[in-house]
């Protein structure tokens, strides 16, 4: 078991994005002392974000993304969340999770403390199964199996890109959906993982998610909002339509339901419908655009199926606003900038965080 356990430390980075302080890390200490941290801290530089001690941990600013990136700094954005994908780039481990700073230790119905990390490497490293769907769920838990009918020749399943862990307490609504639920709380524990079935979005929340960086990170980049954007609050959204349509093309899989984290604080709605205001009406272009993307055959790396994307985004969503002609030229830097932070895995010059 403490084998096991250190094999899996090997192989996952925990990226945080915060503008907060990091007390939130003593509730999660069981969990997370034994992995590395990528602590990406938003706003203002100069101040100072203390680390509880104990914690194998590297911290940047934005003073360290401008100088590490220089002038392709512009890709990560600024006041937002998806600060966070500076993480992403810098990672060296075949895992990454994902949490966000308001988000705590769970309890399950039993109230056991829940391991999120450990369910989610749970997810990655077992098979999805989009191309068939089994009615018992994941057929790869302890006392669940294929179903009759299920064909045989589906049942070895997919490699795992993507493991979209769920909340209790505040649940992760939209600006309107606060508005008129201002008191509604998720207490609702299913005790469920499932595959994403092939051809279907999903709406994907960042802050309690996991994915396999190896197979599929180049195709996860939370879309460049925050501050000088004309939206935010959709960057998650962004990366999850994005990822989803090149896990179907390339034949990987996506699950959701366990585990689950406690959402502590919700954000004020009349704020979140400002920042979300232009993203309720694009995505009313943006699903169907991402629901009728067809990838070429060509494409067979998760890079290559990111370039591709971004070539359609620009074609086919300007008309929308002149900003995806700026996010399809981030998206195409930024598959320049995983080539080149990717091509030496013993690399790392120049990564000198903050102190």
């Amino acid at each position: 078991m403490a084998a096991a356990a250190a094999l899996a430390a090997a192989e996952v980075d925990i990226v945080i994005p915060t503008i907060r302080s990091l007390d939130f890390l003593e509730m999660w200490r069981p969990f997370f002392l034994p992995y590395h941290l990528i602590i990406i801290q938003d706003g203002d530089p100069s101040r100072t974000i203390k680390v509880p001690e104990g914690f194998d941990c590297e911290l940047y600013n934005r003073n360290d993304i401008e100088r590490i990136l220089g002038s392709k700094a512009w890709i990560i954005s600024f006041k937002d969340s998806s600060c966070r994908n500076f993480g992403f780039l810098i990672s060296k481990k075949k895992y990454i999770y994902t949490i966000d700073d308001d988000c705590f230790v769970a309890k399950d119905p039993k109230g056991n403390d829940i391991d999120a990390i450990t369910q989610h490497v749970r997810n990655l490293e077992t098979p999805s199964t989009p191309f068939f769907f089994n009615t018992l769920y994941d057929p790869y838990r302890d006392g669940a199996d294929f179903v009759r009918g299920y064909p045989f020749s589906l049942r070895e399943g997919v490699p795992t890109a993507v493991s979209h862990g769920l909340w209790l307490n505040i649940p992760d609504y939209d600006a309107p959906t606060q508005l008129v639920k201002p008191l509604e709380r998720n207490t609702r524990y299913v005790d469920a993982v499932m595959t994403i079935p092939r051809g279907t979005l999903f709406p994907m929340c960042g802050m309690n998610l996991a994915f396999n960086r190896e197979l599929i990170g180049p195709a996860i980049y939370f879309g460049l909002q925050g501050e000088g954007q004309p939206i935010a609050r959709y960057d998650d959204m962004w990366a999850g339509w994005c990822v989803k349509v090149v896990a179907d093309h390339l034949g990987v899989g996506v699950k959701t339901g366990l585990p689950y984290i406690w959402h502590s604080k919700a954000s004020n709605p009349f704020m979140n419908l400002k920042l979300e205001f232009t993203g309720l009406f694009w995505q009313e272009d943006l699903i169907p655009f991402f629901q009728s993307v067809k990838l070429p055959k060509e494409c067979v790396t998760a890079q290559q199926c990111y370039v591709e994307l971004a070539k359609l985004v620009r074609e086919k969503l300007s008309h929308i606003h002149s900003y995806f002609e700026k996010l399809a030229d981030a998206m195409v830097t930024w598959i320049g900038l995983w080539d080149e932070f990717n091509s030496n895995k013993a690399g790392g010059a120049g990564l000198a965080a903050s102190s």
